[in-house]
């Protein structure tokens, strides 16, 4: 059963990042994914436009101006502060180490034709979202964009943003598949405004299929290059969407993209959302989760709870971190990163483990 919450974003953008995006010409966005009063919304820190390739909605696409599907990958810069109003007492000892209610394990897609695994649990993770560049000694599990190469040797997790509408992909969609961006009762495309992202219409079954045929090329992907896992990003876009759609729809689409993984041999990631209750996890078809400051705001349990040690940990404050491995250091996969998750050399970047 989902917790409630009732928290608030304080945006803290910084001048130099404001100047930016409006010289960009671009909305401005916020390293904080958005307003999630029941799962806690997180970070989905990626680089700024001067450490990753460009992708502006006028770029020729790959294959044809009809029928190329965009990038997933995120070009976002801004960062955000949070507080809560209520939130669980913070864990003094470390927890229990009971099994999930059904812990996650290799298996077959519904074909036979691939198997797939979550990575390993208590490993040593990097989380190289933005900037890739070469794993630390230790680092054997690492998560990078969808557009990076996999590091070698390692379980490397794919990102995408499987929910919503890159910024600079608008265009795109609105000329291939305008029927699939949320539109308001009049007509108005819905954009999660910390990000300018639309978000995507799954709101029924033919939608949510011919959504899957689209972010399956990303998917498939990601399985050409040799990734292992799949991490996809705005599960909770559905808190955005004046009600517009649904948890169940979301998991509805989430199981669909699972299964297509599966086919290719990704495991599946839950990215956040904390209070997805285990049953619903299953039914998503998710196999580990990505959970950013879970000890920062006390919900690594939920996770640990349906996944047991299949957990990849990312904090963003020395505080979350320190939480984090005392409480988990023992059973999970645990990172220090700079909200940006930029690179050696940039002048921000941050890479702890425990």
């Amino acid at each position: 059963m989902a917790l409630p919450r009732n928290r608030k974003r304080i945006l803290t953008v910084t001048a130099v990042a404001v100047a930016a995006v409006v010289a960009a010409g671009v909305g401005i966005g916020t390293a904080d994914a958005g307003i999630r009063p029941w799962s806690g919304g997180k970070h989905r820190p990626s680089p700024s436009a001067s450490q990753a390739p460009v992708r502006t909605p006028s770029a020729t696409p790959a294959r044809t101006a009809t029928t190329a599907v965009p990038s997933p990958s995120a070009t976002r810069t801004a960062t955000a502060t949070r507080t809560a109003t209520a939130t669980r007492p913070a864990a003094t000892t470390a927890p229990a180490t009971s099994a999930p209610a059904t812990s996650p394990s290799a298996g077959p897609s519904p074909s036979g034709s691939a198997t797939w695994a979550p990575p390993p649990g208590n490993a040593g993770f990097d989380y190289q979202i933005g900037k890739p560049y070469a794993p630390p000694a230790g680092v054997t599990v690492v998560s990078r964009d969808h557009d990076a190469a996999p590091a070698a040797g390692l379980y490397n997790v794919c990102y995408v943003n499987g929910f919503q509408a890159q910024a600079e992909a608008l265009s795109w969609w609105q000329a291939n598949h305008p029927d699939l961006l949320l539109r308001d009762k009049n007509g108005k495309v819905v954009i999660d405004k910390d990000w300018n992202e639309a978000l995507l219409d799954y709101s029924t079954a033919t939608k949510r299929t011919a959504l899957t045929s689209v972010v399956g090329e990303w998917i498939d992907q990601c399985a050409t290059k040799g990734f292992r896992g799949l991490e996809i990003d705005n599960l909770d876009s559905y808190t955005r969407s004046n009600k517009l759609l649904t948890e169940s729809q979301a998991v509805a689409y989430a199981a669909s993209l699972s299964a297509h993984a599966h086919g290719k041999g990704l495991a599946v990631a839950q990215k956040n959302a904390a209070e997805l209750s285990t049953a619903d996890a299953r039914q998503a078809g998710f196999d580990f989760a990505v959970a950013e400051e879970c000890a920062d705001w006390d919900e690594c349990d939920n996770y640990t709870a349906t996944y047991g040690d299949h957990v990849l940990v990312v904090e963003y404050s020395e505080a979350g971190f320190a939480k984090a491995c005392a409480a988990w250091a023992s059973r999970l996969s645990i990172v220090l990163r700079d909200v940006d998750v930029t690179g050696p050399g940039s002048g921000s970047y941050v890479f702890k483990s425990c």
